[in-house]
């Protein structure tokens, strides 16, 4: 079954219409993303300090979330506020203050996850979500909003000249730091057929839909 949606419309709400697993929520964690080892060689005339990400794992995850059934001859516009069932911060060791160079970590790390991510400080609890669904088939969907998380970690490093125009990493980090983004999150519908790929925040919503 398909949907299709109008502008969407936003307010602060609060709902308690649904309850939901949250243990369920991560369900469909996509592979890690590219695991690229961190490069060895760099050049002391152009190359100076930098830092690294590594060992990404990207997560699909639903922050907020509602069932619905659409009955025979009931389809058509809906709209609702969804209940929040978990979030998501951007932090950097844990801290959610968001520097310079942590926003230049983060593009790295999109150029890795091959999709943007949150550069600043923000975070999924900031606004509640209400929205407006067109639901043309009979049935029970969940509508849901959702992004991909993004953790790993990172070293800090310098290049050790070791000729006129070589040098080599070395990480000066005594341990690696922490990270979490994500990307900007979406909203939609998704109905119990038929299954969603994998590692997609549409996906995940699906396993939220119970009784199908």
């Amino acid at each position: 079954m398909t949907t299709t949606r109008k502008p969407r419309r936003r307010t602060l709400a609060a709902s308690a219409t649904t309850a939901i697993a949250v243990g369920l929520i991560s369900l469909g964690v996509a592979p890690a993303a590219h695991a690229d080892p961190l490069p060895t060689l760099c050049n002391p005339a152009v190359d100076h300090t930098t830092t690294e990400p590594y060992d990404l794992q990207v997560t699909p995850l639903v922050t907020d979330f509602l069932i619905y059934n659409v009955a025979p001859g009931t389809t058509g516009q809906h709209t609702d506020t969804l209940t929040r069932v978990s979030s998501v911060t951007t932090t950097v060791d844990n801290r959610t203050e968001i520097t310079a160079t942590a926003s230049a970590l983060f593009a790295k790390v999109e150029v890795k996850v091959g999709f943007s991510v949150q550069k600043t400080s923000s975070s999924t609890t900031s606004q509640t979500v209400s929205d407006t669904w067109n639901l043309n088939s009979p049935g029970r969907y969940g509508l849901y909003r959702g992004t991909r998380v993004v953790t790993g970690q990172y070293v800090n490093r310098i290049c050790a000249q070791t000729g006129p125009s070589t040098g080599i990493w070395v990480t000066t980090s005594a341990s690696p730091g922490t990270f979490t983004t994500y990307e900007s999150p979406e909203i939609g519908s998704v109905g119990c057929a038929p299954a969603q790929p994998a590692g997609t925040v549409r996906r995940a919503a699906q396993l939220l839909i119970s009784s199908c």
